[in-house]
């Protein structure tokens, strides 16, 4: 088992610190060393009390790890004080593993995270030797001295780090303006944007999990940028399935993705379990001439392989229906785009289930008191996917994500009803509802 390192602080509530990198090094399976840089008394609200080790207790737990554990990757966190940063650097050199360098300066919550001289050290005696340092804006400001307000400035900040030694920067956008969660890295002659749907809350701990994951990869032998495009879809992931732990901040959930792998099997179980209950509720009526499908996608899931979809469709069997093939992940492009785009709007939508339009089916939709809404195909641009565009139209002229979302067609196209819902009971019952109203 590959070995990593965190050098952070404790963060009592257990939302980030040391905590959150342990959770993210256990996530790809890495066994995680620490040592303890300070204490804080802190819960989701704020931070209470820090409390710095001696520099010479942490040079001893740094002793005791680095002679009898060979790393593969060493991450730090919360540092404190220019005698900590000192006492780390002064141990951890080129070849004890790749360093990444999370500079920690501030907690989620406001409260300040460093003491004087902390940026000067960080600067002077981590940067040079750093395979990777993760400043977030505010952090990337106060080392540079330039304001990071979008792309442009992220990118002299981060120039400026490269001046400095830093082999390469992942400057955090999450704070800046945009639909979207944008990262920039920067190393060698490459200049990189990572982008993920921008999350409709603030959660702890996001910061420490992400720098961890980023040095998991590169100690299971991944090179940069695939260590940190990977890292990128499961910080998602973990923001998405915060936790409420207290009574502020939610905490990310770096084991997010370790969790909802162990649960694939209940989602394919689930879904076959509708399909059965799709034989006995779908008719010709129902089923559109190119077939149905339902799509059931995982928490937090970007690409297709992460919608769960019959391989062979639902089709008309007599005046009845018929499922054909199995439940699988990547099974369906086509009824996964309707999930993934929805899910973008509000990430508990999570299955989708296409039926057959016709006035009498809109009808008994409304009349069943669900809500829907149109997209016009003949407004659709060239070059891209329709049901993603589509989808996105129709969201945003409603406000929010819709029960049903449907076209009536056009050219080569088949006028489709789609149904939206948050788990593939959520789907059938609303399809139940839709059947009790049908003439």
């Amino acid at each position: 088992m590959p070995n990593a390192l965190t050098i952070a602080g404790s963060d009592s509530v257990g939302g980030a610190g040391l905590q959150a990198d342990i959770k993210a090094f256990e996530a790809l399976g890495i066994h995680a060393c620490s040592v303890v840089t300070c204490v804080t008394s802190q819960n989701t609200t704020g931070v209470a009390s820090i409390f710095p080790i001696p520099a010479v207790e942490v040079a001893s737990q740094l002793d005791s790890v680095l002679s009898d554990v060979k790393l593969d990757a060493v991450k730090t966190g919360m540092l404190y004080s220019e005698d900590i940063v000192s006492t780390v650097a002064s141990r951890i050199r080129k070849g004890v593993g790749d360093l990444v360098v999370d500079p920690v300066m501030q907690a989620t919550t406001g409260a300040s995270l460093r003491s004087g001289g902390l940026v000067e050290a960080l600067l002077t005696k981590l940067v040079p030797i750093c395979r990777l340092i993760t400043p977030n804006v505010y952090e990337a400001s106060m080392l540079t001295g330039i304001k990071v307000t979008g792309e442009r400035t992220a990118r002299a900040a981060a120039e400026e780090l490269l001046e400095l030694g830093a082999q390469a920067v992942l400057l955090k956008g999450g704070h800046l303006k945009g639909e979207e969660a944008a990262d920039y890295l920067f190393f060698g002659d490459k200049r990189l944007k990572f982008s993920t749907p921008r999350a409709p809350l603030e959660v702890h701990g996001t910061g420490c999990a992400l720098a961890s994951l980023i040095a998991g990869h590169l100690a299971l032998g991944r090179d940069l940028e695939d260590s940190v495009k990977s890292s990128k879809r499961m910080i998602y992931r973990a923001i998405i399935a915060n936790e409420m732990v207290g009574k502020g901040i939610p905490c990310a959930n770096p084991l997010a993705t370790l969790r909802a792998d162990a649960h694939k099997s209940d989602m394919l179980e689930a879904l076959e379990d509708a399909g059965r209950e799709l034989e006995t509720l779908l008719d010709a009526d129902l089923v559109p001439e190119v077939g149905s499908n339902m799509g059931y996608a995982m928490p937090g899931a970007l690409e297709a392989d992460e919608v769960a979809a019959f391989d062979g469709r639902i089709v008309r069997a007599g005046g009845g229906a018929r499922r054909v093939g199995c439940a699988r992940f990547g099974a369906s492009k086509h009824v996964a785009r309707i999930v993934l785009a929805a899910s973008l709007h509000d990430p508990t939508t999570r299955c989708a289930l296409n039926l057959k339009y016709s006035k009498e089916n809109l009808d008994a939709c409304k009349a069943a008191r669900l809500t829907a809404e149109a997209f016009d195909r003949a407004r659709e641009p060239k070059g891209v996917k329709s049901m993603t565009w589509g989808v996105h139209k129709a969201i945003f002229k409603h406000g929010a994500v819709p029960d049903v979302i449907y076209d009536k067609g056009g050219v080569g196209k088949e006028p489709m009803i789609r149904l939206l819902g948050d788990s593939p009971e959520d789907v059938i019952a609303k399809l139940r509802r839709i059947k009790s109203k049908r003439r």
